[in-house]
């Protein structure tokens, strides 16, 4: 191995950095275009799950170094590892993945340049919102490669339209920005000179809210939106009588009837 190659092994998986409530992660695989290998998905997993314990993160921004977002998973450690079992553990790996940002006590916003596509396009359909440059294309390309993209489905169907979910997925065609937002896959597609300025404000917006909030809301939206019509209103209605006591409800309150800027204690 050259001194190159080996100081690139050796490069953090995920980079992160924190400030003011916002924290930063940076899939760091740039010379695959961040594709998932097992490594990466374990290693995004753990510090995740460090962070759903960190009460002074407020939002999580993911991002991805170099050219693209995440090309979705590392086919060539898998062609190298034909074993069922290591097959079996790439997609269970993925999955636990996913579910760890889907109950995140913290919102998660997915930044976007370059390409998503097949488990990165996932990831994007996943997160809580998305934000991308307008030169972002997205896709589902598995069928193209004899490969359906099964597990990348199950977010992206949860995230658009069904029709619009099986012509990507039936195609492998990419979409552009401006075809994402159409479908709902991400909230808004800006210049891509732009796109930074764009997340950093929208994620500081989410940042100055109450921590205990953000986490009881992002909880009753992933829990109420499987329920019928009657049992969602009754289970959002018992939340909403909970948040009532938090102490942060009381501060919100007082400081709208007080014409103030509220004093958080996540409490």
């Amino acid at each position: 191995m050259t001194a190159v190659a080996a100081s690139v092994e050796a490069a953090p998986l995920v980079l992160r950095e924190d400030r003011d409530g916002v924290c930063r992660l940076t899939l760091n695989r740039p010379n695959a275009y961040n594709a998932f290998s097992i490594d990466l998905m374990e290693s995004l997993t753990g510090i995740l799950r460090e962070i759903d314990l960190d009460h002074a993160v407020k939002v999580v921004v993911i991002e991805g170094a170099g050219k693209g977002f995440c090309a979705g998973h590392d086919l060539k450690e898998m062609k190298a590892n034909p074993d069922r079992a290591f097959r079996a553990k790439t997609f269970e790996t993925c999955s636990t993945m996913m579910m760890t940002v889907t109950n995140l006590r913290q919102p998660v916003i997915a930044k976007v340049h370059g390409i998503a596509t097949a488990a990165g396009c996932q990831l994007v359909a996943t997160c809580d919102l998305a934000v991308a440059a307008e030169t972002a294309r997205f896709g589902t390309p598995g069928v193209n490669i004899g490969l359906f993209c099964s597990t990348p489905m199950v977010a992206l169907s949860r995230a658009v339209h069904r029709k619009q979910a099986m012509e990507m997925l039936l195609t492998g065609d990419m979409i552009h920005a401006d075809k994402a937002v159409e479908i709902g896959l991400i909230n808004r597609a800006v210049a891509e000179h732009g796109l930074e300025d764009e997340v950093a404000a929208l994620a500081a917006k989410i940042a100055s809210k109450s921590g205990l909030v953000l986490k009881t809301g992002k909880e009753a939206f992933q829990r109420q939106i499987d329920m019928d019509l009657a049992e969602a209103y009754a289970y959002c209605a018992e939340v909403m009588t909970d948040n009532m006591s938090f102490d942060d409800a009381e501060e919100g309150i007082a400081a709208f009837i007080e014409k103030r800027k509220p004093v958080w204690k996540d409490s």
